[in-house]
């Protein structure tokens, strides 16, 4: 009887040896049939194009879009870095140029100081800071930084811009409030230096805006006194000292009375703005009665 037939009712089995031989043989042509022959090349290729390379692709394309938002990440993180050293920079440089602003305006004043101080020369003079002013646009009165420690006195008179300002009304030991001629109600005789007539100029804020003074009691029956004429302060005033300008005459109109004219003087000064100031330590009282 065979190895491999039972009788009937038994179970058909294979003795081991022979399956292995079975096997052994089956795996050789196979093999020889894989890389012998093209026999399995399509259903392979058929089953890595179904399967396999959609996987790859889809892992490619996930690859390249992590890449793509890291690139992102890293390019937004050094836009936000660039933005805040380019902040730095602008606050940096908004900073540097307000000082130089700063310092170009005290150039200009230290400047036009000096022109006036050489305009001026006779008078003894002290330099001076403003340090604060009352609410408003204009400098009708204000505190500068120097006071009787510095030599100062109530009266001494204060010059800037183009000529006089005002005089000191209060004083400390190292401050002094200076109330300027645009100030309401205050008056300052005057002198038009192309005529000798006398006037008496007279501070009113509402024509400030136009940087104006008012001027009455001009007795000019001849018609000297025109636009453009300069004005200076006269010997016959009480506070001030002569030959301080004033400003120019502006605009000239005739009184009632038909004796005297009165009008408006252009001011020489700036009353919008000024940081520092000259203080004539001479005084009216003493060295010119």
């Amino acid at each position: 009887m065979s190895p491999i037939v039972r009788k009937k009712g038994e179970r058909f089995t294979i003795p081991s040896k022979y399956l292995l031989l079975i096997l052994s043989s089956i795996s050789i042509l196979l093999m020889v049939l894989t890389y012998g022959t093209s026999l399995f090349d399509v259903p392979v290729n058929t089953v890595a194009g179904t399967l396999i390379v959609p996987f790859e692709k889809g892992v490619s394309r996930a690859g390249e879009w992590l890449k793509g938002r890291k690139e992102e990440l890293t390019s937004v993180r050094s836009l936000l870095e660039e933005n805040a050293r380019l902040r730095e920079q602008v606050d940096k440089l908004t900073e540097e140029n307000i000082i130089l602003m700063q310092e170009r305006y005290e150039l200009t004043d230290m400047q036009a100081l000096l022109s006036l101080s050489e305009v001026y020369y006779s008078y003894n003079k002290v330099g001076a800071r403003v340090i604060s002013k009352d609410a408003g646009n204009w400098y009708d009165t204000f505190v500068i930084d120097k006071g009787t420690n510095d030599g100062l006195a109530l009266d001494m008179n204060v010059i800037a811009g183009g000529g006089l300002v005002g005089r000191i009304t209060k004083i400390g030991p190292n401050w002094a409030t200076v109330t300027s001629i645009i100030s309401d109600g205050v008056n300052v005789s005057g002198q038009v230096v192309s005529s000798d007539l006398t006037l008496i100029a007279t501070g009113d804020l509402q024509l400030t805006d136009r940087g104006l003074i008012a001027f009455s009691q001009l007795s000019d029956p001849d018609g000297l006194v025109v636009k453009g004429d300069k004005v200076v302060t006269s010997h016959i005033s009480d506070k001030y000292l002569p030959g301080l300008l004033i400003g120019y005459i502006d605009t000239v109109t005739n009184d009632a009375n038909n004796l005297t004219k009165s009008g408006t003087i252009k001011t020489a000064s700036d009353f919008g703005y000024f940081s520092t100031v000259l203080v004539i330590t001479d005084m009216k009282n003493t060295e010119y009665e």
